[in-house]
């Protein structure tokens, strides 16, 4: 597993559909240094169970996301062709029609690989041939991870999910507020802070004094 944290994010030009049908080719991230905050993350496979579930949370909290200049992407081992399918296909038979942020096409898995997030490791057989060993006995896709990408391009939160667990967009909006609070203010955040309550200042006497009144 790959740390990131305090380090750019891996660059990338890949196959993406936006706005739920329209087909992009050399998405990257650097179109957005310098104008929003970016959540990267990823999730296993089209035409799953859990992942339908968060990529329409996202979706449905998606003015939260704008309202803090945040764009949001998500990211699969699966083809543009799956994605386009997939978007165009009503949740009530298991799709995620409606869904307009990218959904980035990983399907050489370099994306993932490259983030640290791919559930398992290539490897060679005791003949020399190239085999994926799966974490668990697993395929080759990408675990839940989320990665927070300031306006520089530098990962500031990441966070990684075995398969089976789904994510919590409310941390998610929690972990881009705290961010852009120190931004702003230049003060860190002590344990649970939420949006509206007050930071500390990064000093013994700052702990002390916030210790003492809360």
């Amino acid at each position: 597993m790959t740390m990131l944290v305090g380090k750019k994010a891996p660059s990338f030009n890949a196959d993406a559909v936006l706005n739920g049908g329209e087909f992009v080719e050399n998405f990257s991230l650097e179109q957005y240094i310098g104008k929003k905050h970016v959540v990267f993350y990823f999730y296993p496979l089209d035409f799953t169970f859990v992942c339908p579930t968060e990529i329409i949370a996202f979706q449905r909290r998606i003015k939260d996301f704008e309202d803090r200049n945040v764009q949001v992407i998500g990211c699969s081992v699966d083809s543009k062709f799956s994605h386009w399918a997939w978007l165009n296909t009503p949740p009530n038979s298991g799709g995620i029609q409606g869904v307009k942020y990218p959904l980035v096409a990983d399907i050489n898995k370099t994306i993932a690989l490259n983030f640290g997030v791919l559930a398992g490791h290539y490897d060679y057989t005791e003949s020399g041939e190239n085999t994926f060993v799966g974490n668990g006995g697993g395929d080759a896709v990408a675990y839940r991870g989320l990665f927070l990408i300031d306006k520089t391009g530098i990962v500031r939160h990441q966070l990684v999910n075995d398969l089976p667990l789904g994510r919590s967009i409310d941390e998610t909006l929690r972990m881009i507020d705290a961010l852009q609070f120190f931004e702003n203010n230049g003060e860190v955040c002590p344990a649970d802070w939420h949006k509206g309550a007050d930071g500390m200042k990064d000093t013994a006497e700052g702990v002390a004094s916030y210790l003492a009144t809360h």
